[in-house]
């Protein structure tokens, strides 16, 4: 289904630090992740993860289409921006989590585009 809440990520400054924090206080257990140092996240409700190398970042909400390409044409169309994922699209992490776009709305406030997995 288009549109619902598919993946959250968190950017963090250190992944190992921001793992420690949300692991004591929501009692997440974490997994090295694919590619980069970050972790997939166990217990957070829908997928999630924490990478590294992102200092001051907010968590990112991402949400699912069946169609990555017409979403990122759509979101142009409306008056949005699309931002490149630095190494989000390696095969391995593609493989395992699927095909993700960072975005901007109209007025610049940030969501995510989230193309799951086929596997």
């Amino acid at each position: 289904m288009s549109g619902e809440v598919s993946f959250i990520e968190f950017g963090a400054a250190d992944a190992m630090t921001a793992r420690s924090f949300y692991g004591k206080l929501f009692g997440w257990s974490f997994e090295a992740g694919p590619g980069a140092a970050g972790y997939s996240i166990d217990g957070a409700g829908v997928p999630a993860g924490v990478h590294g190398s992102d200092p001051g970042a907010a968590p990112y909400v991402f949400f699912s289409v069946d169609d990555l390409d017409a979403a990122v044409a759509a979101v142009q169309r409306l008056g949005g921006t699309v931002e490149s994922l630095n190494g989000a699209d390696d095969e391995e992490t593609v493989a395992v989590f699927g095909e993700f776009r960072l975005c901007r709305d109209d007025q610049g406030s940030p969501f995510g585009l989230h193309r799951p997995s086929r596997a």
